[in-house]
């Protein structure tokens, strides 16, 4: 299996060398030279969700340095759950959660996956790889749980000064040894751009062997389509049903992880991508003309991003304005509707989520879904940064990155409740 750049398809790279590379050469991103035919209805019978990883992963590393080690790779990121919890009493609606992870984001998938091969990869390197990260909040504090006290691997993550929360900045910079955390005078646009201006850099990537832990990596955001598969499989086992989805989308990593499982052939229905203030994404859905602008600070900062990078993975797969808004729908809330929808589902349903999640359910149902189809909202965080009750994945594991992370977590809290 190999995989070529979004701007070039003869710029080919195989599994391990996308992943070690992070960005290709040309500035674009990696993406499947060709796609695996799945069975899904074989992968249906996983017994968990890291041996569904195992069988949804293994074919994109075929052929790969990292082929035989898959399993042990899967069952090493894959364990912590992503529960399907219902809304309301219909039946119709559920929250796909994804905080149970160490750093409670949905990001620990992908970056304990990334850490996992990359640390079988660097076995014995001599030079250490150096991973560049920009952060909107979670993700920087999901890649330095990952990689902390990883031999042969530095980390240096780039944050927006004051454009996190405190709780994000307190897990961002708690770790020290072989990661560093560094405020950036500007927005997260600027964070990526520092980023990507260091991998077009020749003379720096000569001295240094640099790679990326954003989902501009191959190895962050492949994984993160194992958790749409596992749960359209379990909507279709108990509904009989297509599912459907509402993202809440930043950087769009996570929404191409799931048009990449739909195009795989797992039982997906509509894919809603679901903005907060920084409409780039449904403005370019609704004129067909791409225009990136600086970002707009947001009560969900996480998804403050005004030029998304994994739009080149969703134009190579569906490259005119019209086929891409056949795949995918976008609208976006503003501040206001972000805490009144926070507000009403707390009343409803007597549940506190987070700005990302809760406050883009306001797009929650998709319009075209036919009766009987089951929407799932993907629950990037928990709410507002804190461990909520249910999060015991996480309390009880016993991994020194995980009890890190409590630690930054809780330490947050009491510095807000002081």
């Amino acid at each position: 299996m190999n995989f070529h750049s979004t701007r070039d398809a003869q710029l080919k790279r195989s599994f391990s060398q996308a992943i070690e590379q992070g960005l290709a050469p040309d500035g674009g991103l990696f993406v499947p030279a060709e796609w695996p035919a799945f069975e899904p209805a074989t992968l249906a019978r996983a017994p968990d969700l890291a041996a569904l990883a195992t069988g949804f992963l293994e074919p994109f590393a075929a052929g790969d340095v990292l082929a035989g080690a898959m399993p042990e790779i899967a069952a090493e990121a894959f364990d912590f759950p992503a529960p399907l919890v219902s809304v309301g009493s219909e039946g119709r609606l559920a929250v796909l959660e994804l905080f149970h992870g160490p750093t409670a984001a949905f990001k620990d998938f992908g970056a304990r996956f990334l850490a996992a091969c990359l640390a079988r990869l660097r076995a014995g390197a001599v030079r250490p790889l150096e991973i560049l990260v920009a952060t909107s909040g979670d993700t920087g504090g999901a890649v330095a749980a990952a990689f902390h006290r990883r031999p042969g691997i530095e980390v240096a993550v780039l944050f927006p000064k004051g454009l996190v929360s405190p709780t994000q900045e307190q897990q961002l910079t708690c770790w020290g040894e072989n990661v560093r955390a560094l405020r950036v005078r500007g927005t997260f646009d600027d964070c990526q751009r520092l980023v990507k201006e260091a991998f077009r850099d020749p003379g720096l990537c000569a001295r240094r062997q640099l790679t990326s832990a954003n989902s501009i990596n191959l190895g962050r955001l492949l994984p993160q389509a194992v958790y749409y598969a596992w749960s359209s499989l379990a909507v279709e086992r108990a509904q009989g049903a297509r599912a459907s989805f509402v993202i809440p989308s930043g950087n769009l990593g996570n929404a191409v992880a799931c048009v990449w499982a739909r195009h795989c052939g797992f039982p997906i229905g509509e894919i809603v991508l679901a903005h907060n203030a920084n409409r780039t994404v449904p403005d370019f859905l609704a004129s067909g003309e791409w225009r990136p602008r600086p970002s707009i600070a947001t009560l969900a900062s996480a998804m403050d991003v005004g030029n998304p990078s994994n739009m080149e993975r969703l134009r190579s797969l569906h490259p005119d304005a019209e086929a891409l808004r056949g795949a995918v729908s976008a609208q976006s809330v503003d501040d206001e509707a972000i805490r009144e929808r926070i507000r009403t589902d707390f009343e409803r349903y007597g549940q506190v989520v987070s700005a990302h999640g809760d406050g883009c359910g306001s797009v929650r149902a998709p319009a075209r879904s036919p009766a009987g189809a089951h929407a799932l909202g993907a629950g990037r965080d928990g709410p507002s940064g804190e461990v909520p009750g249910d999060r015991r994945a996480a309390d009880r594991s016993q991994d020194p990155a995980a009890a890190r992370a409590r630690g930054a977590l809780r330490a947050a809290g009491a510095q807000r409740r002081d």
